[in-house]
Parts: C-alpha cells; sequence; structure tokens
C-alpha cells in the first residue's frame, strides 16, 4: 500500500525524524491559515505540493493549463492562491498518464532554506536477507541514475535484524555523507528514526529524497526530510489499524479495490487479453508469453493458491468490467489449488455473467481430470490448450482473427 507524501512524513515524525512545519489542507481555507502560520513563525518560502500517488508532481501540467503540482509562495497570499488552483483539479505527469488525478489534497509547508541535497532510503535486500540502508551525497536526482553513472557514490549499510540499527552505523554513514560536528549527531538520530519507522510500520522501503541540510530562522544548520515516500507492506497491515486508515481509495483503480475485497491481487495493464492465473510467477510467466506471441496482457490477476469458486466468480466479473478486455486467458497449474474448484468457478461466472468473449482455458495439475471432465461436460463454448504456448497462441489468434 502506498500513502501521501504528508502521510509518511507523520510516520516518521513519530520516530524522531525532523520534518517541515505543514499540514495537510483540503479546503482553500485550511491553506490560508497553515500558510499564516508559517510566515508568522519566521519562514520566508511557503512550498504548497499537491498529494497524489505518482511522482513527477513539480514538473507536471493540470488540465486547465496550470502549470506545477509543486510550488513555492513568497507570501501567505501567493501559497494560497496556488492552493486553490491544484484543488479539485486533475494533475498529469509522467506516471499518472493522460486521464491525470484530481488533487483533493494538498500539503502547505514551509520551504527551507536548503543548502545540501542527500538520497536516503531503508529496504529490504532480498540477496542478503537483511534490511538495507542506502544513501548517497547525491540527492534530489533519482537513485537509478547515480547507480548507473557513478555507483560509487551510493553507501550501503547493511543491519543485522536481531541486534537493529547500532549507533556505529550512523556514525559511519554521517562519516561517508562528510557530515561532522552537530550535523554527525543529528544524522544519527536520524537515521535510527528512519530505520525504526521502516521497522515498526513493517514498510516495504522508506524513501527520503532529499534528505537536507536546511538553514532555520534562528540561522541553525538542521538535517531535515524534505521529502519521503513511503511503501507499505500489505501482507502486514493488519497489524497496524491506523495505517490501514491511511489509504487513500480515490487513488487507487475501482478494479483493484474491488479485487481486494474478495483477496485477488489485480492490477490492469492496458492490453486486450485477460489473465487468470494462480500464482504470481506463473502470472508473470503468462503475461511473457502473451507479448510473445504478439499480444499484450490486459491485466495481472493472481486468484492465489487456494481460490474458492466465489473468488473465481469475482474474478470473472472484475475482468469483464474492464471495456478493453477482447478475450480471456485462464491459466492454472494445480498445486494446492484443486483444478476441479476452478473449472467448477469457470462454469459458474460463465454461465452467471453471460459471457460472449472468446475463453481459452489451460489446466494442470491436482485434480486435472475431474475439472477437465466439468468443463467438456458444462457445454460452455471455450478453448482449451493442451500446454501453456498452445493455449496462450490460440488466444492470441482469437483477437487477431
Amino acid at each position: 500500500m502506498n500513502i501521501h507524501e504528508y502521510q509518511a512524513k507523520q510516520l516518521l515524525a513519530q520516530f524522531g525524524v525532523a520534518v517541515p512545519a505543514g499540514q495537510p489542507c483540503k479546503t482553500v481555507s485550511e491553506a490560508k491559515a497553515a500558510a499564516d502560520k508559517i510566515f508568522a513563525a519566521g519562514h520566508k518560502l511557503a512550498v504548497v505540493k499537491s498529494q497524489i500517488h505518482a511522482g513527477g508532481r513539480g514538473k507536471g501540467v493540470f488540465k486547465d493549463g496550470f502549470k506545477g503540482g509543486v510550488k513555492l509562495g513568497k507570501s501567505a497570499d501567493e501559497a494560497t492562491a496556488h492552493a486553490q488552483a491544484m484543488l479539485g483539479n486533475t494533475l498529469i505527469t509522467k506516471q499518472t498518464g493522460p486521464e491525470g488525478r484530481v488533487v483533493s489534497t494538498v500539503l502547505v509547508a514551509a520551504a527551507e532554506d536548503i543548502k545540501k541535497e542527500f538520497y536516503l532510503a531503508v529496504l529490504l535486500d532480498r540477496a542478503n536477507s537483511r534490511p538495507l540502508i542506502m544513501a548517497s551525497t547525491e540527492g534530489g536526482v533519482d537513485i537509478e541514475e547515480v547507480a548507473e553513472k557513478t555507483p560509487e557514490k551510493i553507501i550501503k549499510e547493511h543491519i543485522d535484524p536481531a541486534l537493529g540499527f547500532q549507533p556505529w552505523q550512523g556514525r559511519k554513514i554521517a562519516a561517508a555523507l562528510g557530515l561532522k560536528g552537530d550535523l554527525a549527531n543529528q544524522a544519527g538520530k536520524l537515521l535510527a528514526g528512519v530505520y525504526k519507522t521502516w521497522w515498526e510500520c513493517d514498510a516495504a522501503m522508506v524513501e527520503i529524497n532529499p534528505l537536507c541540510i536546511c538553514v532555520g530562522p534562528d540561522g541553525k544548520e538542521k538535517l531535515i526530510a524534505v521529502d519521503a515516500k513511503i511503501g507499505l507492506d500489505d501482507n502486514a497491515l493488519y497489524r497496524h489499524k491506523d495505517i490501514q486508515e491511511m489509504r487513500d481509495l480515490a487513488e487507487e483503480s475501482p478494479l483493484e479495490i474491488e479485487a481486494s475485497k474478495f483477496n485477488l491481487n489485480y492490477i490492469k495493464l492496458d492490453g486486450s487479453i485477460a489473465c487468470l492465473v494462480n500464482g504470481a510467477g506463473l502470472a508473470m510467466a503468462t503475461m511473457d508469453i502473451i507479448q510473445h506471441f504478439g499480444a499484450n496482457p490486459a491485466n495481472f490477476l493472481d486468484v492465489g493458491g487456494g481460490a474458492s469458486k466465489d473468488q473465481v466468480t469475482a474474478a470473472f466479473k472484475i475482468i469483464l468490467s474492464d471495456p478493453s478486455v477482447k478475450a480471456i486467458f485462464v491459466n492454472i497449474f494445480g498445486g494446492i489449488m484443486d483444478c476441479n474448484v476452478i473449472a467448477t468457478g469457470i462454469v459458474a461466472a460463465v454461465k452467471e455473467t453471460g459471457l460472449k468473449l472468446p475463453l481459452v482455458v489451460r489446466l494442470e495439475g491436482n485434480n486435472v481430470v475431474a475439472g477437465k471432465k466439468t468443463l467438456a461436460e458444462s457445454g460452455l463454448t471455450l478453448i482449451t490448450g493442451d500446454s501453456m504456448a498452445d493455449a496462450a497462441q490460440k488466444v492470441v489468434k482469437t483477437v487477431a482473427a
């Protein structure tokens, strides 16, 4: 699950990480009050940031022509005007696609006087099965670009999960970033807080880009998380009711929301062949083989290892809600999954939905004989495949015909 920037900063602040003063605003009057507070505290600039689940906000363009989803205001009135232009407007960035996202919340915060930018992230290094802290002196840019062009500028520090983050590791990273004196001490505290946020919130990744040395109204240098992004492990959300409440359904696809109600893993794609598969690995292979034979998948849909008849029926309904779907490819390899359960679900779903689209089914594995018999005796018009490649070629041919 993804959350907004302001929510990420709220979580970080709970664990002692310094973030800019500010607050989320859903109305122009709230934005005005937040901006007044910022300037009254002695700040010379305020920043207004559109809160959507997409990157590239600063370079984005709104549908009415207003440019920039991140704007600076030199006064409370100017900041309020920016908020008014953004709220309720649709922002288009490289990551939203041409349809864009409606901005229902803006973050109005103090625009810090930035002296130096860094990159910082905590994630799981799957190769080593350990938490990994990544840092770089090259903040404010894509870390992928840094990794490609100047990999030596990326600092990596693995954390022993049994011991947790150690103070000496904070000092080590601070020194590698060139921080000394009080800034090094601040870095140690901040790094510990960022790691604790990642650990306690069951996050997949916590990314701060940029992490900045800023000069406050009092003239003192402070290390502040100017921007923040947190991705959370869906499998652990049951442990965090407070974080579950941060979910913004308006930022998610309606079909993906519906799929989550039935514990289905669904992601809409741009193709025309819908996939219904059990297991993420097989789902990826299914999408690959569809492309290999010249077509494009319309979705990623993993019904899991133990789907019920009701889940299969729900999956069909979700698939048929996508107008771009021209054919359906059911590819099941039964391990834990009983092929006959899937077959029964297919029959029930086709009859309930009145399916008219071409349906290609490949079943293999646990109780496959009974599954194929159920399909054969159902009276349904469907195409069977003897192998994944055979079934993929057949479904691609139905779309091309």
